[in-house]
């Protein structure tokens, strides 16, 4: 059986979805990036060791140079890339670009080929993805700088200015793309934050307004329904009935300011529920023809409250009519009908302002996901049907 329609409780503010993608796309792909230019580059280095190349230089260089490589990328995956990560990054990079003479033979050295060519390359790319521009183009310029006085004192300018071309291209080009694409994640935060915002903000009014209407009923169906028949003359004068109508109508106030938790929403008859109804109106005469019925509490409390809305109506404009209080179920709905034989209406001719029928019945059921319906004809009587389609 499906259980009453709640409130709607508002989304959890997501901190910069966007910007967490970008930052784990910019942070998985330098280091995987790094860790396979790393592997790659040992080997290449090791394959070619002709002199002027120094065993004893390049040997513990290229461990020192792998073991960052997985170092980084496994930092980097576990705990994202830091400003010491990058720094780190590009000061190791230096380091062996200043000492491409040594680690690098002259015939692999042109054609920007060369495995600490690929590392200098790697190491622009990342830094621009990985860090703001004001930081991370100076660091491109340092490690451009670096390679070309390293290839220079390899004894080749022309691999200098070649790769140093490149590695400028990528420098512009990579903290370009990176720079447009923060600003564009960044409205798009501002943009789904203020979305959530207002979402919440409408979803409070909502809740509030809803609120506000449950009082209104009750307000409606209690104190201001025993003025009126006080005021149409429906009660000849002090009675005991009258008395514990008041008395109910107080309790009726004192529940409406009472913050405690809601209770529970378990299975309750709802015949039971509404056998009380007619004691709460001992003017009125009902005929009662209620089967066995059991829905959730909340539901009972919302029907039973309409049924109380509906039979209040006809104490307050049909005095000495007959009632009849209906209840059955059939295989799609719970349905709740108040019939009497009093002088009807049209109901196109209530006025949109009046609250009873508009709230304390149609508002109601429209609460848990009923409806009502209102059948009635001057001379005709007066149906009120109410359905909730909780039969499951």
């Amino acid at each position: 059986m499906p259980a009453v329609a709640t409130p709607p409780v508002p989304p959890p503010a997501l901190d910069n979805p966007a910007g967490g993608a970008l930052g784990f796309i910019f942070t998985t792909l330098p280091a995987l990036l790094r860790l396979t230019c790393g592997l790659v580059g040992a080997v290449v280095a090791l394959s070619v060791r002709t002199p002027p190349v120094e065993p004893a230089l390049l040997l513990p260089g290229v461990a020192a140079l792998t073991g960052w490589s997985v170092w980084y990328a496994a930092r980097a995956l576990r705990h994202g890339i830091t400003p010491t990560l990058v720094a780190g990054d590009v000061v190791v990079t230096v380091l062996a670009c200043l000492l491409i003479p040594r680690l690098v033979a002259p015939e692999v050295l042109p054609g920007e080929g060369s495995w600490i060519a690929v590392l200098a390359s790697t190491t622009v790319i990342n830094t621009q993805a990985t860090a703001l521009a004001r930081w991370s183009i100076p660091a491109g310029l340092l490690v451009t700088a670096s390679y070309v006085a390293g290839t220079q004192a390899a004894g080749n300018p022309a691999e200098a200015r070649a790769h140093a071309a490149t590695l400028l291209v990528q420098t512009a080009c990579t903290a370009m793309m990176a720079t447009v694409m923060r600003r564009r994640i960044g409205r798009a935060d501002r943009a789904f934050a203020e979305h959530q915002r207002l979402t919440r903000e409408s979803l409070v009014a909502r809740a509030a307004r809803e609120a506000e209407r449950r009082q209104n009923r009750d307000l409606h169906d209690t104190v201001l329904g025993t003025l009126t028949m006080v005021g149409l003359g429906a009660v000849p004068g002090p009675s005991v009935a009258f008395r514990e109508r008041c008395a109910a109508d107080l309790r009726t106030l004192v529940a409406l300011t009472d913050v405690g938790p809601v209770p529970g929403d378990g299975p309750v008859p709802l015949d039971g529920r509404l056998r009380t109804v007619p004691e709460r109106l001992p003017e009125l005469r009902v005929r009662l023809e209620l089967a066995s019925c059991a829905v959730p509490a909340g539901v009972a409390d919302a029907i039973t409250d309409s049924t109380y809305a509906a039979l209040s109506n006809v104490v307050r404009h049909a005095p000495g009519a007959q009632a009849t209080l209906r209840l059955t179920r059939n295989a799609v709905a719970v349905v709740v009908e108040v019939t009497d034989d009093g002088p009807g209406f049209d109901p196109a001719s209530v006025p949109p302002h009046r609250y009873g029928l508009r709230e304390s019945v149609r508002g109601r059921m429209a609460a848990i996901g009923g409806r009502a319906e209102v059948r009635s004809a001057p001379g005709a009587g007066t149906l009120i049907r109410l359905e909730w389609p909780g039969v499951g």
